[in-house]
Parts: C-alpha cells; sequence; structure tokens
C-alpha cells in the first residue's frame, strides 16, 4: 500500500496532467474554430423562384460536421418557432460537399441546392435575411461569441425591424465566435 505522500503526490500529478490536457484542448478548440470573421454578401443573391417581393427570407447556411452548429440548432429552432407564424419563411444550404443534414427539430427549414454567391461565403454557421422586397437586409452570424442565444443575437433585432417595416441594410458584419470554414 502505498504511503500518504505517495498518495498526495499521485493524486497532484495526475491533477496536473488533467489540467495539461485540458488546456491543450481547449488551445487546440480556439486554434481552430474560434476566429474574426468579416461576412461580406456582395455576391449572395435568392435563387430564382425566391427572388424578388414576397415575405421575410432566412436562410440558415450550416455544415453538419462543424461542431459550432450546436451552438445555434436551439436558437434557430426557437427563431422558426417565434418568427414562422409571423410569415417569415426558413430554408437552409448546406455546405458544398459536407455529410449529413439538419437535426429533426429543424426539419420545417426548407433545404435549397445552393444560393448564388454562397461560395463566397467564409464561414458557418451564418444566416441571411432578405426583406419583403427581396433586398438583402443581413448577412452574418447568428451572435458573436463561443454560444449563440436570443440573449447576444443579432438576428431578433433584424426580423423585428423587418415584420414592423422598416429598413435593414447591414450586409457586411465582422464577428468574433465559433465558426467553420465554408470554402
Amino acid at each position: 500500500m502505498p504511503s500518504p505522500k505517495r498518495k498526495t503526490l499521485l493524486v497532484l500529478l495526475l491533477g496536473i496532467l488533467g489540467l495539461a490536457v485540458l488546456a491543450a484542448a481547449y488551445d487546440w478548440y480556439r486554434g481552430r474554430y474560434q476566429r474574426t470573421v468579416l461576412f461580406d454578401a456582395a455576391d449572395l443573391r435568392l435563387p430564382p423562384g425566391l427572388e424578388g417581393p414576397g415575405p421575410i427570407r432566412l436562410v440558415h447556411f450550416h455544415d453538419p460536421a462543424c461542431p459550432c452548429n450546436v451552438g445555434n440548432q436551439q436558437h434557430l429552432a426557437e427563431l422558426v418557432e417565434r418568427y414562422a407564424p409571423l410569415g417569415v419563411t426558413f430554408h437552409a444550404v448546406q455546405r458544398p460537399g459536407s455529410r449529413g443534414g439538419l437535426p429533426p427539430a429543424l426539419a420545417t427549414l426548407q433545404p435549397l441546392a445552393a444560393l448564388p454567391g454562397s461560395e463566397g461565403l467564409p464561414a458557418s454557421p451564418a444566416l441571411a435575411i432578405w426583406d419583403r422586397q427581396g433586398r438583402l437586409a443581413y448577412v452574418g452570424p447568428y451572435s458573436e461569441g463561443a454560444t449563440c442565444t436570443s440573449a447576444n443575437s443579432f438576428v431578433e433585432p433584424v426580423l423585428d425591424a423587418l415584420l414592423k417595416g422598416r429598413p435593414v441594410r447591414a450586409g457586411g458584419t465582422l464577428a468574433e465566435g465559433c465558426f467553420c470554414a465554408w470554402r
């Protein structure tokens, strides 16, 4: 049986090793997913059939393999629940070449094969919102930071303004958060 000093030393060494592993994992995560991204919508357009006057349209850009999607899926489901009854339509574009799909809670999003100009999108998860006249009102992240909730969201103020008939033009957004490369 080890002496109390050896047990203490072993526990201390295991604790230090555990902290080192956690620090390395966090550093890996920050290096791979935490980034500052400039979303620019110069070429982003709705596909034929959705373009022009109509309802407010929200398009969700996602990569099923991106761990950053987990943080915004609940928020997106809440947006659908809150704004779909008000006439906002929800669509989804999956990163080209990716596998998988949306979780069952987001099955109501209408899938789009592609969106003209989306190849220039820098990262996901992201979204774009078009107003009732078919003009791009917003493109960028759901929020800034590692997690996405209605408390730190950019989306609700844009949708609320558009539903009240106020114009919104936020075509370029700089944000820091959890993002995966789109291209």
